[in-house]
């Protein structure tokens, strides 16, 4: 995977490199460290684009973010192209876990999945929950997954 900061400058090392060594310098400048980590996917013609985020909060200190962008062109359902979505963010959140743990950084995993059931993305909730929640992590969900419907969601 190929990982750019906001600026889009490329990051030249493994990402868990890379986030370690923004935890250590974050926490050496006295900042509290809250990691959010979320996709989101856009449908283009016959392609899929998918963006993954590192949003790296600090406390009372605004954040920054890391960025990976991927298309394929495989055709999914609403509810199959909503659990890629999960799924792409697990794996993240699941590569980087003892990182978080080693340093005492608390992590969130968000889905792009609305609450409400008036919305298609609502049939892969109770999968996406179960999911996340199974592997151990925070979940959140709109509209509160802000890393995946808003961060995420600019950049894909």
């Amino acid at each position: 995977m190929l990982w750019r900061k906001f600026n889009g400058d490329k990051i030249k090392m493994p990402i868990a490199k890379a986030v370690e060594q923004a935890i250590i310098y974050e926490s050496g400048l006295g900042n509290k460290l809250k990691v959010c980590i979320g996709t989101d996917s856009q449908v283009r013609g016959a392609l899929t684009e998918f963006a993954s985020v590192i949003v790296f909060l600090r406390e009372k200190r605004g954040g920054f973010m890391f960025i990976n962008n991927d298309r394929t062109s495989i055709k999914y359902s609403i509810k199959e192209r909503m659990l890629e979505e999960v799924s792409r963010s697990v794996r993240v959140a699941y590569d980087l876990c003892n990182l978080f743990d080693k340093y005492d950084v608390d992590m969130e995993v968000h889905a792009d999945i609305n609450t409400n059931p008036n919305f298609e993305s609502n049939l892969a909730l109770r999968e996406a929950m179960g999911y996340i929640l199974g592997m151990g992590f925070a979940f959140k969900a709109k509209p509160e997954a802000f890393a995946s419907s808003s961060c995420a969601n600019k950049v894909v």
